[in-house]
């Protein structure tokens, strides 16, 4: 849209397209700079090691690498229509109008102004209608050719402004938010495995359905239960089947059908690995009952 990343020190970016498959997104990153990913449609993440930033539909965030970093990693999902706004402001961009010393600066901020950080990726926050209103105008200036390149520089300290500076306690609220969103994702999840445990949907299915890509969901997963969601699913699955066995009213092979196994060596593995004995011969020879004198 206007800007030049290597004379000017800021570029601001529409990017409009269709991925039939995954994207490789970072090729595009500008070692040296920051850049801020105003997220209107599709999914994405970009990856700083262990510390990812997910971006669903209107969300916005920022990720930094210095001149010598190019560990970052970012993809574009597959399938989806991708539209976004991309403002790039370089170190020296930054410092000339941005203080390090300023209180309600983001400490991540901080520290790239003083040379300290060698790449970072923030957490993503939801898009206000106010910040939509501000995305809209990017893409059509109010003010004449002549002065665009005047409210351009303008409007991409304003995005800088929205982004970089918030007070502690908002800053926690945000993270109490987003704890909270997160158990809400996790809760729904289990609704769905418990809901149908034979038939359960793709993992990328139920990324889409809870509202986040599914690299997230299995981070977020395993962080409030302990488990993935692989591990957690055949839990579910052995506890029903424990179940049925107990009524009665199926044979080992139908209850292996019914609580989603088309392999009967694999679903008596996995009984064996639970309940510590056969399915066909539970509940009669679990490991309890065989210690009270059950032979």
């Amino acid at each position: 849209m206007h800007g030049s990343f290597a004379d000017q020190g800021y570029s601001l970016e529409w990017h409009d397209f269709a991925a039939g498959t995954d994207l490789v997104w970072s090729s595009s990153f500008h070692p040296g700079g920051l850049e801020i990913c105003l997220n209107l449609s599709g999914q994405g993440s970009v990856r700083d090691g262990a510390r990812a930033l997910e971006f669903a539909p209107l969300t916005a965030g920022f990720y930094f690498q210095d001149h010598a970093q190019t560990g970052l990693a970012g993809r574009r999902f597959g399938s989806e229509q991708h539209q976004f706004i991309t403002v790039e402001l370089s170190q020296d961009f930054l410092r000339r109008n941005l203080q390090a010393n300023d209180a309600e600066l983001d400490p991540a901020l901080r520290r790239i102004l003083e040379g300290k950080c060698r790449a970072y990726v923030s957490e993503p926050f939801r898009l206000t209608s106010e910040h939509q209103l501000l995305v809209r105008s990017l893409r059509h200036p109010p003010v004449y050719a002549s002065a665009q390149r005047l409210w351009y520089r303008a409007k991409a300290l304003e995005v800088a402004s929205v982004l970089f500076y918030r007070p502690a306690a908002e800053s926690e609220l945000f993270c109490q938010r987003q704890k909270g969103l997160n158990q809400e994702r996790v809760q729904k999840v289990i609704a769905m495995l418990r809901e149908n445990v034979a038939e359960t949907p793709a993992l990328e299915a139920i990324g889409k359905r809870v509202g986040c890509s599914h690299y997230h969901l299995s981070r977020i997963f395993s962080q409030e239960t302990g488990q993935s969601i692989f591990q957690y699913l055949r839990r579910l699955r052995m506890e029903r089947a424990a179940e049925l066995l107990r009524e009665g009213r199926l044979n080992v092979t139908q209850v292996s059908l019914e609580v989603g196994y088309s392999s009967l060596s694999h679903f008596s593995m996995a009984f064996h690995e639970t309940y510590g004995c056969c399915p066909g011969l539970y509940p009669l020879a679990t490991p309890t009952q065989m210690a009270g004198g059950i032979k």
